[in-house]
């Protein structure tokens, strides 16, 4: 199925006291660019994230948000710093002996000095912390992927409709053709006659001027290219794979024999029919910059 690279997704995952919240927007982008921003104490599950991810997108500017919090009991230790509550009470002692204070030294006392009692986080079950990540972000991309495949048919839909448009005018193109040569020919022997004041023209050399400008204003390779480049437009739009850079150049290649066609005719009408299958063939183009 064809997919956008436009897209939005989000997951949320709580388990054993840890709760976590993945956001996924991407945008078009020519290659595979993926952001990653993920809280410290996870960060060495950042690679995880980014297989993860490059496994269901291919192409895009993808920006990841990781929010994590652990509200496990087991999640943290307090440390005591004997070596230094013990320097602390001494120096309170001193203090007390020395000025003759009352002596109100309690633990809650010596808790408040700094440093004496320390918050550790304990090390962390990386089995744990990716269950619930990973199936946080396994819901984000899902949820993405729908969003993009949506928008992909969409302009799938829309590719396809120009795309037919564009083969009407083709045909209108190859029906006017060949009366570009017969008009030519009328003019020619025409402004003949009119130059030489005769009735009677060689035809031999009539003939000659005609199949010069024949050959010179034919399009009919043009013609059989641009309408396999259509053929083949269709068909990578059915594949269902990364085609964006597929079309890209489809389109570029149509281009080419559409401007050449225009050069070549020599004929208003044509003329004005390349510049309308140029102007279908922009917009397809816009919206193929946005096809992953």
């Amino acid at each position: 199925m064809i997919k956008s690279m436009t897209g939005f997704g989000r997951g949320k995952s709580q388990a054993d006291g840890m709760e976590c919240l993945v956001e996924i927007k991407t945008v078009n982008h020519r290659y595979s660019d993926i952001y990653i921003k993920i809280p410290r104490q996870i960060a060495f599950l950042e690679d995880k994230v980014r297989e993860a991810i490059s496994k269901s997108i291919s192409r895009g500017k993808v920006d990841v948000f990781i929010s994590f919090e652990d509200f496990s009991e087991d999640s943290k230790s307090i440390l005591i710093d004997e070596g230094l509550a013990k320097t602390y009470i001494s120096a309170v002692q001193q203090l007390r002996d020395k000025y003759d204070l009352q002596d109100d030294i309690s633990v809650s006392l010596i808790a408040k000095f700094p440093d004496v009692l320390k918050v550790e986080k304990v090390e962390q079950d990386e089995e744990k912390i990716w269950k619930v990540l990973g199936e946080a972000l396994n819901t984000a991309i899902e949820s993405l992927v729908c969003m993009r495949q949506i928008e992909g048919e969409g302009l799938k839909n829309s590719i396809l409709e120009k795309t037919d448009y564009i083969e009407s005018i083709v045909k209108d193109i190859e029906i006017r053709a060949p009366e570009v040569v017969k008009e030519y020919k009328c003019r020619l022997e025409n402004r003949i006659k009119e130059i030489l004041d005769q009735q009677v023209v060689d035809e031999n050399r009539l003939a000659t001027e005609v199949a010069i400008f024949a050959d010179r204003c034919s399009i009919d390779e043009e013609l059989v290219r641009l309408k396999s480049h259509i053929n083949q437009l269709r068909e990578t739009l059915q594949t269902g794979q990364s085609v964006g850079r597929k079309l890209d150049f489809l389109i570029q290649e149509m281009n080419r024999e559409i401007n050449t066609i225009g050069s070549k005719a020599n004929d208003l009408s044509i003329s004005k029919l390349v510049v309308e299958i140029k102007s279908e063939l922009e917009k397809i183009r816009e919206q193929v910059q946005n096809i992953e």
